[in-house]
C-alpha cells in the first residue's frame, strides 16, 4: 500500500446541503486538487520487455551503445566522398564493391571510386555521402553522377538517435509499442516498472440486481461495475470487484474497510447524494477524509473525493453516464498518476461545427454525447445523439465523442463551432 497523504481541506461538510452549490468546484480545480498529492504506488518489479506493454517505467533506461551503432545509408544508392562530387556537369566513379546491411564492404576506396550501398549498409571509411540510385547512371562498372548533391546527404551518423551513455527513456513513461522498440534497439531485454495499482470497485443501492438474477419489483440490473471494470482494465490496473453493497450504514462501512485494506484506490458508484439512504459520503466523512463532493459539471455533479486509510476514494454518481463521464475526466488522470505516469494524458480536443441545437444553462461544464464526422471538404462536424439524460447509457454507445460546453456557455445554435473529445482519445 502507498503512504498517500492527499491534501484535503478539513472543513468540508458533505451533509450540509443547504446553500452548498456555490462550493461546487470547477472541473479544472477538482482535477488539480486530486492530482496535487498523488504519488506512484510504491511497488516495483522487473519484467521481460515483451511483457512491458502498458506498464509504467519505474527507473530510467540508459543506453550502453550508440543507436545506430555505425554510419549507415538511409537508402539504396552509391557511397562517395563528398569532396569529389562535381560542382557542375557530371563525373564518373569506378564502382569497387557493395556494402550490404549486415555485410559491410571490407576493401579500401581510392580517389574516383565509389561503393554500391544498400539501405542500412555501413558507409565505408573515407566516404561520407550517399547518392540515391535513381540519380545515378551505372554501366560497365562505372557510376555517373551529376552536380547538385549535398555533402553528407542520406547518411545516418553513429549515435544519431541515441548516444552511448545517454538516457533513452525517463521514468514515468507509459510503455507503448514504440517504446518497446526503442528499448530493444539498445539491447535491453528487461526493465523495471511500477506495480499495477489495485483498484476496488463496488456499487451501492437496494434497487440493484446482479446479472443472472430475476429482477424484483423496482429493481434494475447493475451496469456501473461492468463499465468501470472495462475502463479500468483498458487502463491497465488490477481490478477487485466487491459487488453490490446494500443501503445500510453497516454494510457501507464494511465495504469501505475491506476495500481500503486491499486497494490503492476505491471507486464506489451511487449513494453520494444527500438523502436518508445515501451512506457513502456520510461514511467517508466518518471514517475517512473528505476533499470535495460537488463538481460544477454535467453529468456528474455529486462526486465525492477523499481518502480512506491510505487509499484514494472516489464516490461516483449512480447514473451510468455520470459514472463514465466522471471517470474519464477525473478518475482516470488520478489513476494514471498512481500508476507512475509522469504526465497524465490530456484528452484530445477537436474543433467541429455543431449541427444540432444543444440546450444548456450557465453554471456547469457539460459533456453532451455526439457523433463526430468528417466531410469531404475535411471539415469536422458533430451532431447530438439526442436525449442527454444521465441515465441514458445508450447515448454512450450511439455517440463517439463528448461535446464539451464550457461552464459559462448557454444554448448552442446549429452552425456554432464547438470542442469535442473523441471517445477513442480517452483511453
Amino acid at each position: 500500500m502507498n503512504d498517500q497523504k492527499i491534501p484535503l481541506p478539513p472543513d468540508v461538510d458533505p451533509c450540509d446541503a443547504e446553500g452548498h452549490d456555490h462550493k461546487a468546484l470547477r472541473l479544472d480545480e477538482a482535477r488539480a486538487q486530486i492530482l496535487s498529492g498523488i504519488r506512484p504506488v510504491a511497488g516495483r518489479e522487473t519484467v521481460p520487455l515483451p511483457e512491458a506493454l502498458g506498464r509504467v517505467l519505474a527507473s530510467p533506461v540508459r543506453s550502453a551503445v550508440d543507436v545506430p551503432s555505425h554510419r549507415n545509408s538511409a537508402m539504396d544508392g552509391y557511397a562517395v566522398a563528398g569532396s569529389e562530387l562535381p560542382r557542375q556537369g557530371e563525373r564518373s566513379f569506378e564502382v569497387v564493391g557493395t556494402s550490404w546491411a549486415g555485410r559491410p564492404f571490407a576493401g579500401r576506396v581510392g580517389d574516383g571510386q565509389c561503393v554500391r550501398i544498400m539501405t542500412g549498409g555501413m558507409v565505408p571509411a573515407g566516404l561520407d555521402t550517399v547518392v540515391m540510385q535513381e540519380h545515378v547512371a551505372e554501366a560497365n562498372g562505372s557510376a555517373r553522377i551529376a552536380a547538385g548533391h549535398r555533402v553528407g546527404q542520406n547518411v545516418r551518423q553513429a549515435g544519431e538517435d541515441i548516444r552511448a551513455g545517454a538516457i533513452a527513456l525517463q521514468a514515468g513513461v507509459l510503455m507503448r509499442p514504440a517504446h518497446l522498440g526503442l528499448v530493444a534497439s539498445i539491447g535491453v531485454g528487461e526493465i523495471e516498472v511500477f506495480s499495477r495499482p489495485r483498484v476496488a470497485i463496488f456499487s451501492t443501492g437496494d434497487e440493484l440486481c446482479s446479472i443472472g438474477t430475476p429482477l424484483g419489483e423496482g429493481q434494475i440490473y447493475d451496469s456501473n461495475r461492468y463499465s468501470l471494470n472495462g475502463m479500468l482494465s483498458r487502463l491497465g490496473v488490477e481490478v477487485q470487484d466487491l459487488g453490490v453493497i446494500r443501503d445500510t450504514a453497516e454494510d457501507t462501512q464494511r465495504a469501505f474497510e475491506e476495500a481500503a485494506a486491499k486497494a490503492d484506490a476505491i471507486l464506489a458508484s451511487g449513494g453520494v447524494s444527500v438523502g436518508e439512504a445515501d451512506f457513502v459520503t456520510e461514511t467517508l466523512q466518518r471514517i475517512g477524509r473528505v476533499g470535495f463532493w460537488k463538481v460544477a459539471m454535467k453529468p456528474g455533479k455529486p462526486l465525492a473525493f477523499g481518502q480512506v486509510g491510505q487509499a484514494l476514494f472516489f464516490g461516483l454518481p449512480g447514473n451510468p453516464v455520470s459514472v463514465m463521464t466522471t471517470f474519464y475526466q477525473l478518475v482516470q488522470p488520478a489513476l494514471q498518476a498512481l500508476m507512475g505516469i509522469a504526465e497524465p494524458a490530456v484528452p484530445v480536443m477537436i474543433k467541429a461545427i455543431c449541427q444540432s441545437k444543444l440546450r444548456k444553462r450557465p453554471g456547469r461544464q457539460e459533456f453532451q454525447r455526439g457523433v463526430l464526422a468528417r466531410g469531404d471538404n475535411g471539415e469536422y462536424t458533430v451532431t447530438s445523439v439526442g436525449d442527454q439524460g444521465a441515465g441514458i447509457l445508450s447515448s454512450m454507445t450511439q455517440g463517439n465523442c463528448f461535446i464539451v460546453l464550457p461552464l459559462e456557455h448557454e444554448t448552442v445554435q446549429p452552425g456554432t463551432e464547438v470542442e469535442v473529445q473523441p471517445f477513442d482519445g480517452l483511453v
